[in-house]
């Protein structure tokens, strides 16, 4: 794999994302509101706890500057400004320790602010954060391509994990390669796939996604080799309107030309308990056979006669 292949692979991450840097836009480095709304949770967890920490550390080396300021600590112990300041910040005043002069009681007036402000800050940071939906979709983590009603058809399939519903469910699929233009440009162009049911009504179990290879498919007549110089790679977008939120939910994922199976299908994850009832077993779910036998193979040349 050249370099050139490498970066974009990783230029487009597997949820669909990117990790290109920006170059000259001050405003993405600056938008701190909108990293702490969409860093993992670990991130935001030590964000929030090293802030805290950093805060009552500089309040208490102030306090440690104004002199004997704190009635009761020991003179220059740092650990004592810095317990008086977590217990100023948090309002807590357990009377063993307070301010004495005009400079100390200042620092408590501005740290008891901050304080006030800060769990508010953060507290809606973790409202926003934790009240955000999620689709709560499941992808398959392979696609295939195999013959359908005598046609090769890419597929994947995707799965609803929760109990709710998702009403006017919508599957959109984009090709995305590299393409020389006649007049000898390279670009990374985009291509949207035709499925043959991009929407369905109710979205409440699994749902395996089809797009035809045919004349007007812009893999048709390409072999697997083809794709991976092309540096072939499928975005896949997901919405719906979740009867468990009340709101639209967006998913999204990420496929390779390598996470192609050729001449193969997925395994039926739809099975009759001993009671009659009906199951799906997830264990199964990127369950990837070989095609039956009857099947025409696909993978020489994508519907090329």
């Amino acid at each position: 794999m050249n370099v050139k292949r490498l970066f974009r692979r990783r230029a487009v991450t597997v949820d669909g994302g990117t990790q290109l840097v920006r170059l000259g836009d001050s405003r993405i480095h600056g938008d701190l509101y909108h990293w702490l709304l969409t860093t993992s949770a670990i991130s935001f967890g030590f964000t929030l706890l090293f802030t805290y920490l950093g805060v009552n550390v500089l309040f208490a080396l102030a306090y440690l500057a104004c002199g004997d300021a704190i009635v009761n600590a020991r003179h220059g112990a740092f650990e004592d400004a810095f317990f008086f300041s977590v217990q100023t910040m948090a309002t807590i005043g357990y009377g063993t320790m307070s301010p004495t002069g005009i400079a100390a009681n200042l620092l408590v007036t501005l740290e008891a602010g901050i304080g006030l402000f800060g769990v508010a800050v953060a507290a809606g940071l973790m409202f926003a954060r934790f009240t955000r939906p999620t689709a709560g979709v499941r992808f398959s983590t392979r696609m295939v391509v195999t013959s359908f009603d005598g046609q090769p058809m890419l597929m994947f399939r995707i799965a609803n994990r929760r109990s709710d519903r998702i009403h006017e469910a919508r599957v959109h699929i984009s090709l995305l390669r590299d393409d020389r233009t006649v007049e000898g440009y390279e670009l990374r162009r985009l291509y949207d796939l035709a499925l043959v049911r991009s929407s369905t009504p109710v979205f409440a179990m699994t749902w395996t996604v089809m797009h035809p290879i045919d004349p007007s498919s812009p893999l048709f007549g390409k072999s697997p080799e083809e794709l991976a110089t092309a540096d072939a790679q499928f975005v896949v977008l997901f919405s719906g309107h979740h009867t468990g939120f009340y709101q639209e939910v967006q998913a999204r994922t990420v496929y390779d030309d390598a996470d192609i199976a050729w001449n193969a299908r997925f395994a039926d994850v739809f099975r009759e308990l001993p009671d009659g009832r009906w199951a799906i077993d997830f264990e199964l779910f990127d369950e990837v056979v070989e095609a039956q036998a009857t099947s025409a193979p696909v993978a020489t040349s994508l519907g090329a006669e």
